[in-house]
């Protein structure tokens, strides 16, 4: 009794100076990441550097300290070794995202085998706030009893008796069967089928009534007790569940030795107008499933997010865009013919489907808002059978023909077009009321259809050699051979000779069904006017929308979609975009070919920074603060400059 009494007084003791001090978990800044950084502040690129100050002069600049008894600024390779103890720190976001470190220190005194600790970080962003991932330290009997607790509860699952048929008191039902129902029992070595059905039939009870009978049913019922407790004794006996789901930690300590110290990282994704986040900490003690003791929030954990977006130039781009009065549109239209005619027939071939496509871009045009419809030049093209003169003929008859045919399908277009006015007309009342007041009902004058005659000029294109060579080239029934044939006979200049060998040809048929017929063609070249233009030709500028949508992916911190709009500009932008996703090569080939303004300057101090070109780093550094005086301050919220501010003792006299 009196060693489980001093055992109790432990913890209990432990718990009242825990709260005599208010004793609590503290966060700090990430040591392994502060003493990382300042080996790199320690680390000389050159033990001096030469700057040009404002005037020109040349200037030294030392990895430098104050000496605190003369005061002035001395050389040294000396890093001060005070613990940093401060509240914030600067992070850099990379890429859209930042990552937070900080450490979780748990004083030995908070420390107890018996004990859980749950500690919880909470993470404020803008007017959001949300609960990180808890960490928890588990001592060694408060885990053993949690086990215990467990292997319980499996004891109590392992006396449930899952299969029904242990009930059953199979030696008085084999004797009742036996005696009351021989012919039953006869069946027992024969594995037959016997339905509930057929046996209630032939013995007047139910198999199941049968079994139900020599049942256990005490036995049964306190099983089915026991499974409907499962829940309830699952609660008694594990009062605190090891978790697993949705913890950053939970370690078992055997023995509080000293601080326990944990290191955290929290990787989140930024966001517009977020300039910092805070963390805090809170945490309880437990001792099964009590809480013995709440520990006060920590002081907040600051880190301010340097984000390069700042630095976008949202000023509008426009491009100038010269824009003529005259336009051309041009398309084909295959139109066949009957060997030696030029008529139009709607009916031959495949002429009607083109017919129509072709009088559908003509009511397109005629119904355009921005052009207005000049003239219409009509080429027909023959094939080369016969004389070269007669097909010159023939393919200017035909262009004739097509040109009367859509000059009457305009021409029954407008009269078409003027009905519909008209009949809108007379569809259409006016209510006018007179001095005396009485109203009278009009009709209103039918509008005049705005389209203009369109004249027709029509051209022979011969025969057309081109498209047959293409053809010949493209078709797969020829072969080799007979290509090559066709190429020799390309080289007779007189086009009726030509066509006299090819017509000696062992391929010639395949030319004349097949490919012959594709080049009688007709080409349409429509020229237009932009309505209301005189000039023949005006520039204007318009907002440039790909660039601009490129500013806003970048004001998003979207640095990747942002590049995909910006990267053919190759301007300030463009490199923001560059060094924020650490293309620092080609950021550096584009901010060294732009006038060097502060934010220029300031960027190159931070690719330069990159390179570990300590040299240039300062100096464009040092110019961009001369230029604008902010960017002392910029400085501090950029790692890569706040290194350089360190190791050479930048702006001392200003601090001072």
């Amino acid at each position: 009794m009196v060693l489980a009494f001093l055992l109790a007084c432990g913890p209990t003791r432990k718990i009242g100076q825990i709260r005599q001090q208010e004793l609590a978990a503290t966060l700090a800044l990430s040591r392994n990441e502060i003493e990382e950084e300042r080996k790199v502040i320690a680390v000389a690129r050159r033990d001096t550097l030469t700057v040009q100050d404002e005037g020109g002069n040349t200037v030294l600049i030392m990895k430098a300290v104050k000496d605190q008894a003369s005061g002035e600024m001395v050389a040294t390779d000396v890093l001060d070794a005070a613990v940093i103890t401060a509240r914030f720190r600067n992070v850099a976001e990379r890429n859209g995202r930042i990552d937070l470190r900080f450490e979780i220190i748990v004083p030995a005194l908070m420390q107890d085998t018996r004990w859980q600790l749950r500690f919880y970080p909470d993470m404020f962003i803008l007017e959001d706030s949300l609960r990180l991932e808890p960490v928890l330290i588990t001592g060694r009997e408060y885990r053993q009893q949690q086990l215990r607790g467990y292997q319980q509860y499996e004891k109590f699952l392992r006396s449930i008796i899952t299969d029904s048929t242990r009930f059953l008191d199979y030696r008085n039902l084999d004797i009742f069967i036996r005696r009351n129902i021989p012919e039953l029992y006869a069946l027992k070595a024969d594995s037959s089928f016997v339905s509930d059905e057929v046996f209630h039939s032939l013995y007047g009870v139910t198999a199941q009534a049968a079994i139900a009978h020599y049942t256990n049913q005490f036995g049964k019922s306190l099983n089915e007790r026991r499974k409907s407790r499962q829940d309830a004794m699952y609660a008694r006996y594990v009062k605190v569940p090891i978790v697993t789901e949705g913890i950053r930690l939970d370690t078992v300590l055997q023995n509080a030795n000293g601080d326990f110290v944990y290191h955290y990282t929290q990787r989140i994704a930024t966001r517009p107008k977020l300039r910092k986040v805070d963390v805090v900490l809170s945490g309880e003690i437990f001792e099964s499933d009590h809480r013995l003791y709440t520990m006060a929030r920590s002081q907040p954990l600051t880190f301010y997010i340097s984000s390069l977006s700042s630095f976008t130039d949202g000023t509008e781009r426009y491009l100038t865009r010269t824009i003529e009065r005259r336009a051309a549109a041009n398309t084909a239209c295959y139109v066949d013919f009957r060997s030696g005619k030029w008529e139009v027939e709607p009916a031959l071939g495949n002429n009607r489907e083109e017919l129509a496509r072709i009088r559908e871009n003509i009511v397109q045009l005629l119904s355009n808002p921005t052009f207005e419809l000049d003239s219409i030049v009509i080429g027909a093209s023959a094939s080369p059978e016969g004389a070269q003169a007669a097909n010159d003929a023939l393919a200017k008859q035909r262009a004739g023909s097509v040109a009367d045919y859509f000059d009457r399908f305009i021409r029954s277009y407008r009269d078409s077009v003027q009905r519909a006015l008209n009949e809108e007309a007379r569809n259409t009342f006016t209510l006018t009321v007179g001095d005396d007041g009485k109203e009278t009902v009009g009709r209103v004058k039918a509008r005049k259809a705005d389209l203009p005659a369109i004249p027709f000029r029509s051209r022979s294109a011969g025969e057309n050699w081109d498209l047959l060579s293409f053809l010949v080239d493209s078709d797969s029934t020829l072969t080799a051979s007979q290509k090559m044939e066709y190429t020799k006979c390309l080289q007779i200049k007189d086009l009726d000779q030509r066509e006299k060998e090819l017509s000696q040809s062992g391929f010639y048929p395949r030319l004349r069904e097949v490919l012959y017929p594709r080049l009688r063609t007709v080409r349409f070249d429509f020229f237009l006017h932009r309505r209301g233009m005189i000039k023949e030709s005006v520039q204007t500028t318009e907002l440039d929308t790909t660039y601009m949508k490129g500013v806003a992916a970048l004001k998003d911190r979207d640095y990747k979609l942002a590049l995909t709009y910006l990267k053919d500009y190759k301007d300030f932008n463009t490199a923001i975009a560059y060094v924020s996703l650490d293309y620092n090569a080609s950021a550096m080939a584009i901010l060294q070919e732009l006038e060097r303004t502060p934010a220029v300057n300031y960027m190159l101090a931070l690719v330069y920074a990159r390179n570990q070109d300590d040299q240039n780093a300062v100096q464009c550094y040092l110019d961009a603060c001369k230029q604008d005086h902010s960017y002392v301050f910029r400085g501090n919220l950029d790692p890569e400059i706040y290194v350089l501010i360190q190791r050479y003792g930048l702006h001392k006299e200003e601090d001072d």
